[in-house]
């Protein structure tokens, strides 16, 4: 199956403006954050494109001079699943799997994304993807540090006996108490890594239902699929002894660049 790779990035983020273009120490010197996105994206094996599709002349300029190509969109998507959507009915792509891979995690290992999507290949009732990572006792702490403060970080998932989802939140979730939990037990949480493979079908099918209420509470483009029955494979990965966080606040900078530097 031909898969292509979406890198979607807006420049006007409500927590983050200008997030895409947003600097970091790596060892090779500063480089944006959708530079080192794209660089990520691009240890992807098997992938036939990758693209980044945007509605922003400046993050256009700067994504062409890095050697990346660019899909212009519109300034109406509200999320980055309807950039990809939009990007793919604007470039004509023929890929029959298309992954969104966040601009703002430039720490995604290559492996969640192949894992993906092999997990499509070899699930025909499964219509989209997405990794889930069980938190260890350090990330639940940097999870509860968010929320405590006030910011909204990463997002948590519960799913069935089978690995559909079953809901997402920017909460915690489930609830448990982990004073309850022995220190040599799994803690009973996975963070849902923002990263999405899906069948070219049901990515176009996204840009027709109306937004879900849950969708508009939580601020999470997949609860979408989910109020449209859409089965959403959950594919739990591990992060081999690599460090992984998104940058959703300003504070994340200095923990990611603790990792690239």
């Amino acid at each position: 199956m031909k898969t292509a790779i979406i890198i979607p990035a807006r420049y006007a983020s409500t927590r983050y403006p200008g997030k895409p273009l947003a600097e970091l120490r790596t060892k090779e010197g500063k480089k944006t954050l959708i530079q080192l996105s794209w660089e990520a994206a691009n240890k992807v094996s098997d992938v036939s494109e990758i693209y980044v599709a945007t509605d922003d002349e400046r993050i256009e300029e700067h994504a062409a001079a890095f050697g990346a190509k660019v899909i212009r969109t519109s300034s109406e998507c509200r999320n980055g699943t309807e950039r990809c959507a939009e990007a793919v009915l604007n470039a004509e792509l023929d890929a029959e799997i298309v992954v969104n891979f966040q601009g703002d995690a430039p720490l995604t290992p290559n492996w969640f994304v192949e894992e993906l999507i092999a997990s499509l290949k070899s699930d025909e009732s499964a219509e989209m993807a997405t990794p889930v990572l069980r938190l260890d006792r350090e990330s639940y702490d940097l999870f509860r540090e968010d929320r405590n403060f006030g910011r909204v970080g990463g997002t948590t998932v519960v799913f069935d006996k089978e690995m559909y989802a079953l809901y997402f939140s920017k909460e915690l979730i489930p609830y448990f108490e982990i004073s309850k939990i022995d220190q040599d037990k799994p803690i009973p949480c996975y963070h849902h890594v923002g990263v999405y493979a899906y069948r070219r079908n049901v990515l176009n099918d996204y840009l027709y239902w109306s937004e879900s209420h849950l969708e508009k509470v939580e601020g999470l483009e997949q609860l979408r699929f989910l109020s449209e029955n859409k089965k959403i494979k959950c594919v739990e990965v591990s992060s081999r002894g690599n460090v992984f966080w998104e940058l959703n606040n300003p504070e994340d900078v200095q923990r990611i660049e603790k990792v690239i530097s």
